[in-house]
């Protein structure tokens, strides 16, 4: 057995901070990922470098601000020019691997919402010259989770590793629409699987009735979230076969919309239980009312990407559903964390466990993400259990962010972080005065006239969002109104505290500009 430590990373999809019971919730069932907080250390203060998937999950591998890494959104690669974690882990000897969920690269394959429009009267430039990135991540090495084209597993495709991972077993998309190498295999267990999945194919269920909800006729043995377990067993026992210490990220899809948790884990929670955030039907910010008049005169579709209003009935039904989803997440790391005791692994297995970003889930009588920073949205959950450096049910109250995470467990791994690398070691470096996140919208969504620009900074005490084109700001006293009800951003009384974040934040963003690359000085 190494020395070094293995690596177990945890990460599910859309998924808040108090949808844990370590994070205080009492009703959703999660006794396994819980048990990493009684024997580990748990942060309070997580929040997302962007809360969206691409963007993030990028800031996660690199360590670095969408802002210096390019993928400011959906639909735009990680370029494989820019150094990840991973590669620093296999480069020093581990032994890599992703199962689950990836999302470094596009798999919807739908058209781009953002091209580049030639201008009358003025000479178009060639085709290479059009983007200020000459390698601008349009080639077909950024096709490869493309669900169209996934006609063959994605090990496969590839020459060599994906962006650091030697060994790739991915699904792509979420809950029964997951695809990509798991559907390739669903397909192998069943000749009819496509006649089960979609809400074309659903089980009757006169009990749930709200958007992008439908009771699967996928069981669970065949659902992703099975499959993950069921793979991420499986290389677990041919990495205890060698000397090599490992880093596996396990990548659930869910609890991501739509809301479709197979067998006993659609009604394993009752609707009429559920109680709804303290917000629900509170709000006056200009975009909030525009959804909810949409969600009234039956404007808004509700079937897509875009957050949208929901009813009372509505919340309580996704909410309970979506608790479905966590809990089956749960079994399954439970049998992953059971694994690992089975092979003689547990000892010397670093577990980590987040998620990408947060959904509203009722709060101002919202659901989904984008747009509005609330802390349902950008603050989520971070729990590390080292079992060779044992503590209990450690609280961490400080800052902390995505990009953390790499120069963390960098740090734990004994290896050197490449140069530019943002984050910090959150065991040992200071902690910073504020958070920083940031989102680049592409498209327009209901409550807005144009694609939203929007940084928000995070202190110990505050929330303040700043956003391009708009005139109106938020400022809230997380302290005093947790709810984030009350916007201070206009009020003469709050005004000291607006202008002291607001150079606050320029600073944190000064000290966030990109160091890379380094000077090509001679000696």
């Amino acid at each position: 057995m190494t020395d070094r430590p293995n690596f177990l990373f945890i990460i599910t999809d859309q998924h808040r901070a108090d949808h844990l019971g370590c994070y205080g919730n009492p009703v959703v069932k999660t006794p396994h990922i819980d048990s990493l907080a009684e024997k580990g250390t748990q942060w309070d203060r997580f929040y997302v470098a962007n809360p969206i998937c691409m963007p993030n999950r990028a800031s996660i591998m690199t360590g670095r601000m969408c802002s210096a890494h390019g993928a400011r959104h959906n639909g735009i690669p990680l370029s494989k020019d820019h150094t990840t974690f991973v590669e620093l882990l296999r480069d020093a000897g581990y032994s890599t691997g992703l199962i689950g969920k990836s999302h470094l690269q596009s798999f919807t394959g739908l058209p781009a919402t953002t091209k580049f429009a030639p201008k009358d009267g003025l000479t178009v430039p060639s085709e290479h010259l059009r983007d200020a990135y000459k390698n601008n991540r349009h080639s077909s090495d950024y096709d490869l989770e493309l669900t169209p084209k996934w006609d063959r597993p994605l090990a496969d495709r590839l020459e060599g590793d994906f962006y650091g991972f030697s060994h790739v077993e991915v699904a792509a998309d979420h809950a029964d629409q997951a695809s990509g190498d798991y559907l390739l295999w669903a397909r192998e267990q069943r000749a009819d699987f496509d006649t089960l999945v979609g809400p074309e194919n659903a089980l009757p269920d006169n009990r749930i009735d709200a958007p992008q909800a439908w009771r699967t006729a996928v069981p669970e043995e065949l659902y992703s979230t099975t499959w993950i377990a069921d793979r991420s067993e499986a290389w677990l026992a041919e990495q205890a076969r060698s000397d090599a210490p490992f880093f596996l990220q396990m990548s659930f899809p869910d609890p991501h919309h739509p809301f479709t948790p197979p067998g006993k884990y659609w009604d394993m929670y009752d609707p009429e239980a559920i109680r709804l955030p303290a917000s629900f039907g509170k709000g006056a910010l200009p975009p909030i009312k525009a959804m909810h008049a949409a969600m009234e005169n039956g404007t808004d579709p509700r079937d897509n990407q875009n957050p949208f209003a929901v009813t009372e009935d509505e919340a309580r039904a996704i909410i309970a559903l979506t608790y479905g989803m966590i809990t089956m997440i749960d079994d399954a790391v439970g049998r992953v964390l059971k694994q690992l005791e089975t092979l003689g692994l547990a000892d010397n297995t670093i577990v980590i466990f987040t998620s990408d970003h947060g959904d509203y889930m009722g709060d101002h009588g919202l659901m989904l993400k984008l747009l509005l920073h609330y802390q349902s949205i950008i603050r989520v959950p971070f729990l590390w259990h080292d079992p060779t450096r044992p503590v209990t049910s450690v609280r961490r109250p400080d800052l902390a962010s995505s990009i953390d995470i790499s120069a963390t467990i960098l740090a734990r791994a004994g290896i050197q972080p490449f140069n530019g690398i943002q984050g910090r070691d959150m065991f040992g470096d200071e902690a910073p005065e504020a958070i920083v996140v940031e989102e680049d919208s592409q498209r327009i969504m209901t409550g807005f006239e144009r694609p939203q620009r929007v940084r928000t900074l995070v202190t110990d005490r505050y929330r303040m969002s700043l956003r391009q084109g708009e005139d109106w700001g938020e400022l809230y006293d997380l302290k005093a109104d947790p709810d984030e009800l009350d916007n201070l951003y206009d009020v003469p009384e709050a005004h000291g505290t607006r202008a002291a974040l607001t150079e606050i934040m320029l600073r944190r963003m000064i000290e966030l500009q990109d160091r890379a690359p380094l000077p090509a000085y001679r000696a």
